[in-house]
């Protein structure tokens, strides 16, 4: 623990003048007020902290960041998952931020940010399922339950890559969050739950040993920030993301949030 704070520290000083650079050349928002909507249903991306009762995390610190270079204010506001999109498109807020997979279909509707971060989708258990070890032991076993959102990407896997293809196959279990979903796999009522390592492994460090991973990646996915179409955020936002790129600030931010702050629950 004490090489890896150390490296961070000696990334930090070297890429100082780097980042004042990269400052140097982003646009100035004038201090405008920006409209982010979350759903603080996301470990470690954003989630209520229960010790605290803030919300915290990775795209939190990503966001303050940003606003800092940029010169933005930022009000927050929370939004279930399944009117996330929909919201943004309308113009309700300015931006939305909760581990949004980037994909085709979704930029009908939003525009999206350059990808902030890179994940593979995972298979989460209980801790003591022996009945399959991956995706297709879980097909086969006929009374294995999914639980997914609606509409999500891990509900499109379930879907298309482990069941039938059947949208309303009842083996997929329908819930309004993702945090439902650990929930009912906690509590026996599902047998699965699929979501980005990033998710995964937030949720396992959580669960004092009651969760677990298994098989390995069933695909990739890049997360971005959602703004109306045709946002002027949209440039300055990416702009933003690169400099926070070069300078480091993303590999700082994932060893804290994927590193230091799992090793510190």
């Amino acid at each position: 623990m004490i090489r890896v704070l150390s490296s961070l520290a000696a990334m930090a000083a070297a890429f100082t003048l780097s980042a004042t650079a990269f400052a140097q050349d982003l646009p100035d928002l004038g201090g405008r007020t920006v409209v982010v909507v979350t759903e603080n249903a996301y470990p470690p991306l954003q989630f209520v902290d229960p010790s605290s009762g803030n919300a915290i995390g990775w795209e939190y610190d990503a966001m303050k960041e940003i606003s800092e270079r940029l010169n933005f204010t930022v009000e927050y506001q929370n939004t279930s998952w399944d009117a996330m999109i929909q919201s943004v498109s309308d113009k309700q807020y300015d931006m939305g931020m909760t581990g949004i997979t980037i994909r085709d279909d979704r930029k009908e509707k939003v525009d999206f940010s350059a990808p902030y971060m890179h994940s593979e989708m995972r298979m989460l258990v209980r801790a003591d399922e022996t009945r399959f070890t991956d995706e297709k032991e879980f097909a086969a076993l006929e009374d294995g339950l999914i639980a997914a959102q609606p509409g999500t990407t891990p509900f499109y896997v379930s879907v298309y890559d482990i069941l039938d293809g059947n949208e309303a196959n009842p083996r997929i279990k329908l819930f309004e969050t993702f945090g439902a979903t650990v929930q009912a796999l906690r509590a026996g009522d599902v047998d699965l739950v699929l979501t980005d390592g990033v998710a995964a492994n937030g949720y396992v460090d959580a669960s004092g040993g009651a969760l677990k991973v298994i098989g390995g990646p069933l695909g990739s996915e890049d997360f971005g920030f959602i703004f109306p179409k045709g946002s002027d955020l949209v440039e300055p936002i990416n702009a933003a993301i690169a400099a926070l790129e070069a300078d480091g600030t993303l590999d700082a931010l994932n060893t804290k949030w994927f590193l230091e702050y799992k090793m510190g629950e």
